[in-house]
């Protein structure tokens, strides 16, 4: 497939663009700064940008199958950044008709699972208490997806570790792993390049962890 990646710089987007082109994808990596991306490959596309501007993004999308997403604030002061970033993404892909987007959101914006027991919904409060700006800034991120005409699927991990891949993690469509707490970053990773040809993701938020 010949994917597009934003936030290649990030944990979760370094981790898609080294996967995917393990898997023998063509990856376009949109960063502002190149010197940051430490990921080479044959068919690797460094794309710079600032993300300001969707028209300079139309041709980082452009033809693509997919794109996939990792932005979104690395701390409360950035608050905002996910919807704003991902709303110029969403116009380039608009405007060059390209549907399939995959982006990162986080496990306490959608339901709660389903069977948590009282540790569960308390850490769940407090980490939504916390990071409230953030997760306030996901939330308003994924109403602009369900407006656009995009086949977006927002996938929403729990606390993210610097650990291996391990390929092993569940997923719910619409929901949450029970007492899903943690998953590395590679795992994120690995769930959202298998996603895209998965139907059933089309326009939900997925819940995915340990």
């Amino acid at each position: 497939m010949n994917l597009t990646v934003f936030g290649a710089t990030g944990g979760i987007g370094r981790e898609i663009v080294r996967q995917a082109l393990g898997a023998g994808h063509r990856v376009t990596a949109v960063v502002r700064d190149p010197a940051r991306l430490d990921v080479t490959g044959d068919t690797l596309e460094v794309f710079r940008a600032d993300l300001a501007d969707p028209e300079e993004l139309r041709a980082a999308v452009s033809g693509r199958d997919a794109v996939l997403s990792g932005l979104g604030a690395r701390s409360r002061k950035d608050a905002g950044v996910a919807t704003r970033l991902t709303r110029t993404v969403l116009h380039a892909m608009e405007a060059e008709g390209v549907r399939r987007l995959l982006v990162v959101s986080a496990g306490p914006v959608g339901p709660a699972a389903e069977g948590d027991g009282t540790l569960d919904r308390a850490m769940r409060g407090l980490v939504s208490a916390a990071l409230k700006d953030v997760y306030t800034d996901l939330r308003a991120m994924e109403a602009e997806l369900a407006r656009s005409a995009t086949d977006w699927t927002s996938v929403r991990p729990p606390r993210l570790q610097n650990k291996p891949l391990t390929g092993r993690y569940r997923t719910v469509v619409g929901g949450f792993p029970r007492q899903g707490r943690f998953i590395a970053r590679a795992d994120v990773a690995h769930a959202m390049l298998a996603m895209i040809d998965d139907e059933a993701t089309v326009k939900q938020g997925v819940g995915v962890a340990y």
